[in-house]
């Protein structure tokens, strides 16, 4: 029975760093991903950043592709929850829709948004990524869509609410891909506020 407990004990610690290093991979990979692009992003350049060897990010992620799918797909789960913990369960959207608004932009504008257009710009032209890619962001895109139905409060069986949601992500969305040309904050505000009040016109 003590052998046992010292094995377990031994392996937990094991576990643990290895938890950190696959966190570890992902993180660094979306950042280069985001600062470097498809094309410089490789694993060895992921692993340095990481501060792991080679083989070390292989171990965890024996494809390049698995490596920087599952980033994204890590980094916008972490973001999404971090989204609702905005506003905790009965506090929620209804009660201020500009604050909504904004974080749902913020959830568009940040480096998450530009690594996963690397992604989607190498995926449409790589065919064993585009497989990969499709189906992360048809995830993404429905857990979105959920988090803010939850986060606006409102009931999508009522008519045009579905779209009215979807076009607040297509906003989010095409203001993303304005910042990565240039840093439009003063318009983004503007834009938010706006949208705020065709929410409340068009939701009640």
């Amino acid at each position: 029975m003590g052998t046992l407990n010292t094995t377990r004990a031994a392996k937990a610690p094991q576990q643990e760093r290895s938890r950190a290093t696959r966190r570890g991979l992902l993180e660094a990979a979306v950042a280069c991903l985001a600062e470097h692009g498809w094309a410089g992003s490789t694993v060895a350049v992921v692993a340095e950043r990481a501060g792991v060897s080679r083989g070390a990010a292989q171990h965890h992620f024996p494809t390049r592709e698995d490596l920087f799918t599952a980033a994204v797909e890590h980094v916008a789960e972490e973001r999404s929850q971090a989204l609702r913990d905005l506003f905790p369960a009965g506090t929620g959207a209804a009660t201020d829709r500009r604050a909504v608004v904004a974080a749902v932009v913020d959830l568009y504008t940040g480096p998450l948004f530009r690594a996963a257009l690397h992604l989607w710009v190498a995926a449409s032209y790589e065919d064993q990524l585009r497989t990969r890619v499709t189906e992360l962001e048809a995830r993404v895109g429905r857990e979105c869509h959920r988090t803010a139905v939850d986060l606006l409060g409102v009931d999508e069986s009522v008519p045009g609410v579905r779209e009215t949601v979807q076009g607040l992500l297509d906003m989010a969305r095409g203001l993303g891909l304005a910042t990565l040309l240039s840093d439009d904050t003063p318009r983004r505000g503007r834009v938010v506020d706006q949208w705020a009040g065709l929410l409340d016109e068009a939701l009640g």
